[in-house]
Order: C-alpha cells, then sequence, then structure tokens
C-alpha cells in the first residue's frame, strides 16, 4: 500500500497499512479526548500538591491543604459523643419513670436502645425481640424475672445461670431421667400441665389422668411454679397458664422439658455495656410489643 495515499472517500491520508483490501486511514485523536486527558492530568497534578497522596515510606506527602481523613473521623465521632451525652447524661441521672415521661427522650431511648439490642441480643431473642424455642418472647410480656426496667436492667446486668457472681440461678430437674418420676407420673402430670393453658388433650389424656397429673403436680411443681401453675418470679419459673411456651405446647415438647429438665442461659453484660447502655436496653426491651401512640 502506497503510504501517504489519499482516500477517495473521506479524502484523508493513509497510513500505508492494509488488511484484506481495507486501508487505514491517518485519522487523528479526537480534541474533546485530548482534551479530557490533559483535563485528568492537570487534577492529578494539583490533586497531588494539595492533598495527601505520595507514600514515602515511614510517612506521606501531607499537601498544602493538611486534609486528614483520620482526623476527620476522629472529629465526627467526638460531635457524635458529644451530641450523644447531651441526653445519655439526662438518662443516667434519671429514674424510670421520669425517663418514660418524657416522650422527646424516650424517641433517643428507643432508636440507640433497638440498636444496642440489634448488636447484643438479636441473635437469641429476634430483632423484634419475639424469640424462639428456648429464647423468650420479650414483646409478649411474659416475664421469667420481672418485667420492670429495674428489674430487666438487673437481668441484663448479671445475666441468667451465667459467671456473673451475682447472676440469677434457675434449673428445672430432670424428672424423668432423674428416676423422680415414674414415665405415667410424667405423662400425667404433661396433660395437666397442658390442661392449665387450655390446650387441647393430646391423645390418651382423659379426665382421670389429668386428675393424677394435678396430684403430681401438687407434690413436686408447686414449689416453685405455684398451687395454680403461675409461676414464680423470684426463681425465673414460667407462668404454666398462659399462651407462652419458652420449649413448645406440643405433648411432645412439654414432656421432653418434664422428662429431661431445662437450664436456659443468658450471658451477662455487665462488663460488655456500659450502666447508662443496660438502663437504655431496659427501657427499650420493656417497650417492646407495646402499641406505638
Amino acid at each position: 500500500m502506497e503510504l501517504g495515499k489519499r482516500d477517495p472517500v473521506t479524502g484523508r491520508t493513509t497510513t500505508g497499512h492494509e488488511w484484506n483490501g481495507i486501508e487505514e486511514l491517518d485519522t487523528p485523536v479526537p480534541r474533546v479526548v485530548l482534551f479530557f486527558l490533559s483535563a485528568a492530568a492537570l487534577f492529578c497534578v494539583v490533586y497531588w500538591i494539595l492533598m495527601p497522596a505520595w507514600p514515602l515510606g515511614w510517612t506521606y506527602t501531607k499537601g498544602l491543604l493538611g486534609r486528614s481523613d483520620r482526623a476527620a473521623v476522629t472529629q465526627a465521632v467526638e460531635d457524635a459523643a458529644a451530641e450523644r451525652g447531651v441526653w445519655t447524661d439526662r438518662v443516667a441521672s434519671l429514674d424510670y419513670a421520669e425517663i418514660q415521661a418524657d416522650p422527646a427522650l424516650m424517641r433517643s431511648v428507643k432508636e440507640t436502645g433497638r440498636t444496642l439490642f440489634a448488636d447484643n441480643c438479636a441473635v437469641c431473642h429476634g430483632t423484634e425481640g419475639t424469640g424462639g424455642p428456648g429464647f423468650p418472647n420479650l414483646s409478649a410480656k411474659a416475664w421469667l424475672w420481672g418485667g420492670s426496667p429495674d428489674q430487666i436492667a438487673e437481668t441484663i446486668r448479671v445475666g441468667i445461670n451465667a459467671e456473673n457472681a451475682d447472676t440469677r440461678s434457675s434449673q428445672m430437674l430432670a424428672f424423668g431421667r432423674d428416676g423422680i418420676l415414674t414415665r405415667p407420673q410424667v405423662n400425667d402430670v404433661v396433660a395437666y400441665v397442658r390442661s392449665l393453658s387450655g390446650l387441647e388433650p393430646g391423645a390418651g389424656s382423659t379426665p382421670e389422668r389429668i386428675a393424677a397429673g394435678r396430684e403430681v403436680f401438687a407434690a413436686n411443681c408447686v414449689a416453685c411454679h405455684g398451687d395454680a401453675g403461675k409461676g414464680n418470679r423470684e426463681v425465673g419459673a414460667p407462668d404454666l397458664t398462659d399462651a407462652n411456651w419458652l420449649y413448645g405446647s406440643d405433648v411432645q415438647s412439654v414432656f421432653n422439658t418434664v422428662h429431661g429438665g431445662r437450664q436456659g442461659h443468658m450471658p451477662h453484660w455487665q462488663n460488655r455495656l456500659s450502666p447508662v447502655d443496660v438502663k437504655i436496653l431496659a427501657l427499650y426491651v420493656q417497650s417492646l410489643g407495646a402499641k406505638t401512640p
């Protein structure tokens, strides 16, 4: 192909390259491309001069503006802590009733409490506090150790069957496994306990079995659950007459509970949450399930 030959269609000269009869035109780079390349190069030079940019092994170029993302983040954290301290200082100084009587303060408590709950409690109790098998439904108000903010805060602080020296302690005996009750007695008391909350009798749950279960209950269970099965918050014994069942209400689940016993566990948060965070979390947990006005 002839170098510098002029294309008859476009009028441009060729480069002298040809592929299968196709000739390459000597087309210059568009000016707009050159403009943006020049602008980008100029921006880089200006940025390198003004901003931190080049590593120097032990340090880096600081730039004429002296900007530091680390300093900016540190300042933002300090500002956020100062802003948070305005209302957390009030939470720390007021009692629970006074905090709950202040709608504006409670809004901040609930917003922060929701974050604390999601970070520390949701893995067991669920994001909405509805619990699951073996984990209490906190929105149902079926409190094992009491539902006042003071009582909830104490549970959070010391835990249940935890390593804290002041932990709340509770355990249900394995009545069947340890031979305290015979299998028929376990079946009888299961039928009776299910009847306390109005559940439909299971297969073989005759009036006679329920009556026999009442006698077994009176001899073995009332010390913790009370004569009427209403539970005892002093020892963490649940109310057996409501619709909330920690481990399930079906015949097999109740049988497993009576036969094998139960010992729940909740870690203590005394060393992981500050006193004001425990207070905020207690107020948030106490508010779960409440209707928003």
